[in-house]
Formats: structure tokens, C-alpha cells, sequence
């Protein structure tokens, strides 16, 4: 059985969220689940990189409409996985993006922490 979520909300209404979401926030990360109840590895990682550099961040919960907010996020990026962490309206990466960015003691850099 596929878990398949059912939105009633228009690609629209969250491409508006999107572009508010990176626009108001200084680092934002579209996740899989919430920081309570990451629902992928990869967004588990993505949170726990992010929080040793970063103590407030927003987080945006993708899976109640996934297909749209895939094709919002595409305006931004031409990145086609979630995470995807956007730091002041920028796009950076995925969770290996900030993991080759945290090996190379750069990721505190690229959050904007230093």
C-alpha cells in the first residue's frame, strides 16, 4: 500500500507560501515531516546539521501536498529532492550539499551563523 496525501490546496496557494516562506526567513528548510517528527533521513540529517549552526530556522512541511510543493520549489532551484534549505532567498542545497559544506567547515558560513 502507497501512502499518496491528498491536498486540497492549488499549486497557487503554495507557490505563495514558497516564495513567503523564503522571502520572511532567514534560513528556511522544506522538509519531509516537522523538527518533532522528521518523516526521511534525509530531512532528519538536513535538521541536525542546520540546528548546530543555527538556532531559529523555519522549517516547511512538504508532504500534505507534495506535488505542489515540488513544482513551487522548482521555480528557485532546479534541485528535484527534499530538503532543500534556502538561506536569505538563496538557494544552497540538500541534506549532502550542507554535509560536504559541514566537512569542509564551511557550513556555518553558508547559514550565515558566523
Amino acid at each position: 500500500m502507497t501512502f499518496t496525501p491528498e491536498s486540497e490546496s492549488d499549486v497557487e496557494e503554495i507557490r505563495q507560501r514558497v516564495d513567503e516562506a523564503i522571502a520572511d526567513n532567514d534560513v528556511v528548510l522544506f522538509m519531509k515531516g516537522n523538527r518533532l517528527m522528521p518523516q526521511c533521513g534525509y530531512s532528519k540529517r538536513a535538521l541536525e546539521l542546520i540546528g548546530q549552526h543555527v538556532s531559529e530556522f523555519e522549517t516547511v512541511d512538504v508532504l500534505p501536498a507534495l506535488d505542489q510543493y515540488r513544482e513551487a520549489l522548482a521555480e528557485h532551484s532546479d534541485w528535484e529532492t527534499i530538503p532543500q534549505t534556502y538561506v536569505d532567498g538563496e538557494f544552497v542545497g540538500g541534506s549532502d550539499v550542507l554535509a560536504e559544506l559541514d566537512e569542509r567547515g564551511e557550513l556555518a558560513a553558508s547559514l550565515n551563523a558566523e
